[in-house]
């Protein structure tokens, strides 16, 4: 795949980029060793200033960045301001937050004596250069939430992007310079993904973390095993948006427009399965249906456009071929399923109803704005569909009985149950999956301390 700003709006082919060759990159991992050695020495103080600068010049860019991403890969306008709001908010709030995130823990006094110790503590040390490997769908967000807490414990970042936002990933790295991290702190490697298993297999970078596909997981994980390296890894997801006769039907048919067309549909936590209780499910299928027909799908750059194009014609291809597969087994399209005449990489917003085990939108991830709904006797059969996928990333359930609450939470295989509410990611709460979404956590206190050497400090008499 070439690198290459292409606007999915119209197919246009704007900008092309040479990938880095061998010397340059060899360049770059001695930089990120040499600088790592200085800045794991800085005060979080010092960190917290220049991450506290990059928020400031973000929120400064914010319009203008917003249409180079839209630009790139067709976010609405709106949602691409959003994303860059949201991406300094992080950097801030790792900013406040790290040093308490990382400060050293003692061990309960009793435990200290009983290990014939005087003192003793634990401290987070950073490990060194940081691989991350990042996807296009949300190009500010998903690198942000990685460099933040990355930067200010202390790591440098080696960021290798998806080839079809070349202009944002030389953004994300001019926006570190230019709020004063010394050059070799986050660097843009301008590569293809063949080079990502030479960068990996040396020595000089510690560790790797990954958001996109299975089979990219699955390269990384391999390699990062047999090189013994850490891995944080954020893979696909199909959650399940769970309604219950106890729910407000208005709100949760609202809700659940938004959460499967967020980004286009193309979100790895947007709810993509439906599955109603049979008591409410005429009810909130009609309501959905038609705010799924609602929506205004048109060019990006308008203010008004809620379902922008496709990233990609590869990517429109695909989703077609699980709505036709899902057509052929028998599923029944209540609204969309038929691509628009004109330019561009567009898709309409889509519900298929009477969707089945054998057919291959049951068991994969539809990237884009299709939704399949799901007819459930009761909680347990609601419990059963949800986790009848080989993903775990979330889940949405709406119900106002707590007891039912308590069975989702106990019972639903994802890393994140949200009640009454749309998965959402931010920065005070953990973020990652279980199955085959991956393993390993972002953002929070838990996803500073991922790329750390957790470090016993034991002092004897």
């Amino acid at each position: 795949m070439s690198i290459a700003t292409v606007n999915p709006a119209t197919g246009e082919t704007l900008r092309t980029y040479e990938a880095m060759d061998e010397e340059e990159i060899e360049r770059r991992l001695q930089l990120a060793e040499a600088t790592f050695r200085t800045y794991r020495t800085t005060s979080f103080a010092e960190r917290a200033r220049l991450m506290n600068r990059a928020a400031d010049l973000l929120q400064e860019d914010q319009q203008e960045i917003a249409r180079v991403l839209t630009t790139e890969m067709g976010k609405p306008i709106t949602q691409a301001r959003a994303e860059a709001a949201k991406c300094a908010k992080a950097m801030r709030w790792y900013a406040e937050h790290a040093e308490e995130l990382l400060a050293d823990e003692e061990p309960a006094e009793a435990d200290v004596k009983d290990s014939g110790g005087v003192r003793a503590l634990v401290r987070y040390r950073p490990m060194g250069p940081v691989l991350a490997v990042m996807p296009w769908n949300f190009p500010l967000w998903q690198v942000v939430r990685f460099a933040a807490p990355a930067l200010m414990a202390g790591n440098v970042g080696l960021l290798k992007h998806a080839s079809n936002v070349p202009q944002t990933a030389l953004y994300l790295e001019d926006l570190f310079h230019r709020a004063g991290f010394t050059e070799g702190c986050f660097q843009t490697l301008l590569i293809g993904s063949a080079a990502v298993d030479d960068i990996l297999r040396d020595e000089r970078v510690k560790a790797a973390t990954l958001t996109g596909s299975e089979p990219a997981g699955r390269a990384v994980a391999s390699t990062a095993g047999e090189m013994i390296k850490k891995t944080v890894l954020e893979l696909g997801g199909s959650d399940p948006f769970v309604v219950m006769p106890s729910a407000d039907l208005d709100r949760a048919a609202e809700v659940a427009v938004t959460a499967r067309v967020q980004n286009t549909g193309q979100s790895c936590i947007a709810a993509k399965r439906f599955i109603v209780h049979a008591d409410v499910y005429d009810a909130f299928t009609e309501r959905f249906v038609a705010g799924m027909q609602a929506l205004r799908m048109g060019d990006p750059m308008r203010e008004e456009t809620e379902v922008g194009p496709l990233s990609s014609e590869r990517g429109r291809a695909d989703l077609e071929e699980l709505v036709d597969d899902a057509r052929r087994g028998g599923a029944r399209v209540l609204c969309g399923g038929e691509r628009p005449d004109g330019p561009g990489w567009f898709y309409p917003p889509t519900v298929l109803s009477g969707v089945t085990r054998e057919m291959r939108i049951h068991r994969e991830e539809a990237f884009g704005p299709v939704a399949t709904l799901y007819h459930a006797e009761d909680l347990d059969e609601a419990i059963l569909i949800a986790n009848d996928s080989p993903f775990g990333l979330s889940s949405n359930v709406w119900t106002r009985e707590e007891s039912e609450v308590d069975r989702f939470v106990r019972d639903l295989e994802a890393g994140g149950v949200y009640v009454n509410g749309m998965t959402a990611s931010h920065p005070a709460f953990p973020f990652g999956g279980v199955k085959r979404s991956g393993y390993g956590r972002e953002l929070s206190g838990h996803g500073i301390r991922e790329f750390c050497n957790i470090t016993t400090v034991w002092h004897g008499a």
